[in-house]
């Protein structure tokens, strides 16, 4: 289902991103692999299952890091991020943490909407 599943073309680049997330742990910089997580968000968001994935991550960053507002935020996102991909209907840019509303459009960073649209025009 082309919904459901993050196109081929995309797939380095959301790794790329969860691989800087969990090497930014590793230096123990959770702001850093959080910005790592909003960036996977974004090139994800559009499809259900890499769009929960980093919800569930960010879940996992509240818990490492003991953000209960973090933890509360994304349990709704995980249920509604899914249908929402499914649907069409999430809102270009945003960054999936609980710091922002869930339905805010936010500007996409100039290197992922170049991603983006090299993804979409295949």
């Amino acid at each position: 289902m082309q919904t459901l599943f993050l196109p081929v073309r995309l797939r380095p680049y959301y790794q790329q991103e969860l691989s800087a997330a969990r090497a930014a742990y590793d230096r123990r910089d959770a702001a850093g692999a959080f910005r790592h997580l909003e960036r996977a968000h974004v090139l994800g968001q559009r499809w259900a299952l890499p769009h929960t994935h980093t919800h569930l991550l960010m879940l996992r960053h509240g818990w490492r890091t003991g953000d209960r507002r973090e933890i509360l935020g994304q349990l709704p996102r995980i249920v509604f991020g899914f249908f929402m991909s499914l649907f069409g209907r999430v809102p270009t840019g945003n960054t999936g943490g609980a710091n922002v509303s869930p339905e805010q459009p936010m500007p996409i960073p100039a290197d992922l909407q170049a991603l983006l649209a090299e993804a979409s025009s295949r």
